[in-house]
């Protein structure tokens, strides 16, 4: 309970800073502090994990006496609290990763309290008391299973990598697709934070003599309506050329540098 105290109190840490606004030194003000925050709860999740299978280990070596009672009334007061804290973070978890990390967090937490209650009933019934540490461990790698995908999609954004619902190759072909647009090179999609998308592109115009700025609204437009991304950075350009550098780095096979 302490830990998912310390998850809840971290996520709305997390969302107060993000609300700042940006500055100087932070363009793109502090949005992104609810990734670290989401990375961290996944973190969290992975040492709990280990803390669990240790336990679990040391008792399959050396049992100890377990009170069955005891755990399932605990475990059943555990779970209620969890429970209670997951409905009310339930709707919002796909929303934003930090408020999916504190999700996982106390969901884990209930599920180790539904472990706990499985194993107490198996004691008390059966007098066995290694259920405690193998249902222990089944609980670990479920926990651990679920938070793999909060670390990697954390990690993901910390890497400016492309958002998992957008589809980059059809991106370049949307944007070849427009009035006037010959080409499109230096594309680049990545996230600021949960469901806030960026873009930024060098598009060619086809005809040196259509109007830059109507080239320019439609492409937001499209971007927008198609992808949902309405952070763009894109310039407009009148040539093919390319700085030397540029060449086979920015540009991929079918989107027209050639």
């Amino acid at each position: 309970m302490v830990s998912d105290m310390m998850a809840l109190g971290l996520s709305w840490v997390a969302l107060q800073i993000g609300k700042r606004s940006a500055t100087d030194r932070h363009t793109f003000g502090f949005k992104r502090t609810e990734i670290l925050a989401a990375l961290l709860n996944g973190v969290a999740l992975w040492g709990i994990v280990g803390l669990i299978l240790y336990e679990a280990v040391r008792r399959f070596f050396a049992p100890e006496p377990t009170q069955g009672a005891g755990m399932v009334a605990i475990a059943s007061i555990g779970l209620a609290v969890n429970l209670a804290m997951a409905a009310m973070l339930y709707r919002d978890r796909t929303a934003n990763l930090n408020i999916k990390g504190a999700f996982l967090h106390v969901l884990s937490d209930a599920l180790g309290s539904m472990g706990a209650i499985v194993a107490g009933v198996i004691i008390i019934l059966t007098g066995f008391t290694l259920a405690d540490p193998l249902v222990s461990v089944f609980i670990a790698f479920l926990v651990l299973h679920s938070s793999w995908g909060l670390v990697k999609e954390s990690v993901h954004i910390l890497m400016e990598g492309a958002p998992v619902d957008v589809d980059v190759k059809q991106i370049e072909e949307c944007i070849v697709q427009q009035p006037g647009i010959c080409c499109v090179h230096d594309l680049h999609v990545w996230s600021i934070t949960s469901n806030r998308h960026s873009l930024s592109a060098h598009v060619v115009l086809s005809d040196a003599s259509f109007d830059r700025q109507d080239a320019l609204r439609n492409l937001n437009k499209v971007l927008g309506e198609r992808f949902h991304i309405h952070h763009t950075t894109i310039q407009i350009e009148q040539t093919h050329e390319m700085p030397p550098d540029a060449q086979g780095i920015y540009c991929r096979a079918g989107t027209s540098c050639n």
